[in-house]
């Protein structure tokens, strides 16, 4: 083979190797990172996008607080909150409304959403709490008991016997075998606050930790039947996310120390 013959080989096998590099770079960029969408993570795993969480209304608090969290972990992301009552939260996921993570106050509503086959894996629960009573600021009717609230003329208001805090009012009312009549039944346990916030009602059966974030605008009452009905909170990563990444992130937070940490202070318990 002569010099030019060489020179020419040199530059064919020179071009084929170029060739082959930019198709291994197409190849890694078109697969590497392009799984942004319904997965919400990129190369590294890490999330991305807006994760959609459905979560009881007493959890609000909390929550908001972890979502910050989550979103300044995760610069790119946001958390966006659906709160209300679990029964109501359930039956849109099962209906088809667009949700990454379901956090219920109750077991029984987390199961209208797995009989529905729309969870992925076995709920998990991640914290408790137990019913309190909160009364007007200073507690002006001297409500000490939850007898009490079956005064006559006392203006009380309950959960909806659908919402967890409800179901748990019922058991614990049952449990002293006492009967309440209220003035109004609310669709979540914010709503039923809110009344005696707003000095609509003199009383409400509500969770301890919804009276704690309060923050003073409402007196809390313990009474002893409230152990007779504490509830159980599971969480759970829903089988069509559409942020799978993200919806797992966001778990592992509520999960971890600072997540225990954060739910401790608001007044739940540990499971």
């Amino acid at each position: 083979m002569n010099r030019t013959s060489r020179r020419a080989l040199r530059r064919l096998l020179a071009g084929i190797g170029a060739a082959a590099v930019l198709l291994a770079a197409g190849a890694c960029s078109s697969g590497g990172t392009g799984d942004t969408g319904g997965s919400g993570g990129g190369a590294t795993g890490r999330p991305t996008g807006t994760v959609t969480v459905f979560a009881a209304a007493s959890l609000q608090e909390s929550f908001t607080t972890l979502g910050k969290t989550f979103e300044k972990r995760y610069p790119g992301t946001k958390v966006a909150f659906n709160f209300g009552g679990s029964d109501s939260l359930a039956a849109g996921i099962t209906g088809g409304a667009p949700a990454d993570v379901f956090a219920s106050a109750s077991p029984r509503t987390m199961k209208t959403v797995t009989d529905a086959g729309d969870a992925a894996g076995t709920p998990a629960t991640f914290v408790r709490n137990r019913l309190e009573i909160a009364a007007l600021q200073g507690n002006p009717d001297h409500i000490s008991s939850l007898k009490d609230l079956t005064r006559s003329g006392l203006k009380v208001v309950l959960c909806a016997g659908t919402v967890p805090c409800g179901a748990a009012t019922r058991t614990a009312l049952e449990a002293s075998g006492l009967k309440l009549t209220p003035v109004s039944y609310e669709q979540d346990v914010k709503s039923a606050l809110t009344k005696v916030e707003l000095k609509e009602a003199d009383a409400a059966v509500v969770y301890r930790t919804d009276v704690k974030a309060a923050g003073g605008k409402v007196e809390g009452v313990e009474f002893p039947e409230s152990a007779e009905a504490v509830n159980d909170y599971p969480i759970v990563r829903l089988k069509n996310a559409e942020n799978a990444s993200g919806a797992k992130a966001f778990l592992a937070l509520v999960n971890s120390a600072e997540g225990r940490k954060v739910l401790g202070a608001a007044g739940f318990l540990t499971p």
